[in-house]
């Protein structure tokens, strides 16, 4: 079927973190408790990554025929759940999973920070690469230990990692695990498997685990491939969790289901361990019946969305180059997640917060909360109707020609 992706949705009043609150001084608050934001132009929320699309009519229909059914008991993950996860994997990735590797939790952020807690002791540390994911940061600090920081490269628009950065952290005895971003939010990078490898053999001489959040994977531009890091290689994956879920690819996310897979059994016991010494077990009824359907029938819903989403990239790419070339645009090679590097505006990161959400009435990801490495930028969403990327910009437009010394 064709679906129709620039449909301008209402989700006012569904509940929606994305259009029903706003971030005012460091702490989310409802937008109607926001008087700034109740009389005047909508605010546009482009910040979480949260798309304005329906979900494939498949899903829709699975979701609403289990409704139907009345009981919404207990739900266990079972044989068709697990092989739908299997045949994904295989079929887009080309990465054969085992059914037993498969730990299914309550999202991925929730598991890092079980992972977390599982393998690195109080006071070790655990390398990240900002700018980067910010609840990768609340992660680690939230269980015990403590960042370091193996900050990619930028340079010519482009960012890479800092191979000797990070043999350096990696040798020292207290780093004991690295939490990769793979495709990188909110850069945008998807690595090649030359570089997965160098950073892989670097993990391994010394010790460190590598967790890989692949939640993006099925997010690519054409011209890029995406590499699952446990298809390097068996001794690769057998030091890697690796972190997937249909709710970026499909829109899921409200429904809190995720799959963190796990060749390594040892690893996997201990991971167990800690879910159950939490309570956490068992899958969200609805999550379950909307991966399965995802998975088995959500195909062609996806190759339309990339396109759309690909079409709204050139439309923002092409906007910047003639309407407001004091931002330069990261081109992404995977997500639907847009890094601009506004620092050419010469604002510090309150006026351009102020800016930006106050001025234009647009809320983004300021780029300071993905590391200090990030002031400057900001992140998009462009996973929405195109009529509202373009009012997004028209406003950013109009705010940046009302700064002093602007033209």
């Amino acid at each position: 079927m064709i679906y129709h992706f620039d449909q301008e949705i209402d989700r006012r009043g569904a509940h929606s973190a994305k259009w029903g609150v706003v971030k005012l001084d460091g702490r989310f608050v409802p937008l109607d408790e926001a008087p700034q934001f109740s009389n005047g132009p909508r605010l546009l929320p482009m910040w979480v990554a949260d798309m304005d699309f329906t979900c494939p009519q498949p899903v829709i229909d699975a979701l609403t025929a289990r409704v139907q059914h009345g009981i919404f008991g207990y739900s266990w993950p079972g044989a068709s759940y697990r092989q739908a996860v299997i045949d994904w994997m295989q079929r887009r990735h080309g990465w054969t999973v085992q059914s037993d590797w498969i730990v299914p939790t309550p999202g991925v952020v929730p598991a890092l920070n079980m992972l977390v807690r599982t393998f690195v002791a109080p006071g070790q540390r655990v390398i990240v690469q900002p700018p980067v994911y910010y609840p990768f940061f609340a992660a680690v600090a939230n269980n015990g230990a403590e960042l370091a920081h193996n900050p990619l490269r930028y340079a010519g628009g482009r960012y890479g990692v800092d191979l000797a950065g990070l043999e350096a952290l990696a040798s020292q005895p207290d780093v004991t695990m690295l939490i990769l971003s793979s495709p990188h939010n909110p850069v945008g990078r998807v690595w090649t498997p030359d570089e997965l490898r160098r950073l892989g053999e670097i993990c391994l001489a010394h010790g460190v685990l590598v967790v890989a959040d692949e939640i993006h994977g099925d997010l690519i531009y054409p011209g890029h491939r995406f590499t699952p890091y446990a298809t390097l290689g068996n001794e690769f994956a057998e030091n890697a969790v690796i972190c997937t879920a249909p709710s970026k690819t499909f829109n899921l996310a409200g429904l809190a289901t995720s799959n963190i897979i796990i060749p390594n059994p040892e690893l996997r016991l201990r991971f167990e361990r800690t879910l159950n010494s939490n309570g956490l077990h068992g899958v969200n009824t609805f999550g379950m019946v909307a991966l399965e359907a995802a998975y088995q029938e959500g195909e062609e819903w996806l190759a339309q969305v990339l396109d759309y989403v690909a079409g709204n990239f050139r439309f923002l790419r092409d906007y910047l180059a003639e309407h407001l070339p004091q931002i330069d645009v990261i081109e992404p090679e995977g997500t639907y997640l847009v890094w601009l590097d506004c620092r050419r505006l010469g604002l510090d990161k309150a006026a351009l917060e102020r800016l930006m959400l106050t001025e234009a009435r647009v809320f983004l990801d300021e780029g300071y909360i993905f590391g200090a490495e990030g002031e400057g930028f900001e992140r998009i969403n462009i996973a929405c109707p195109r009529s509202i990327l373009a009012e997004a910009l028209q406003r950013i437009k109009a705010a940046v020609d009302g700064l002093p010394g602007v033209s």
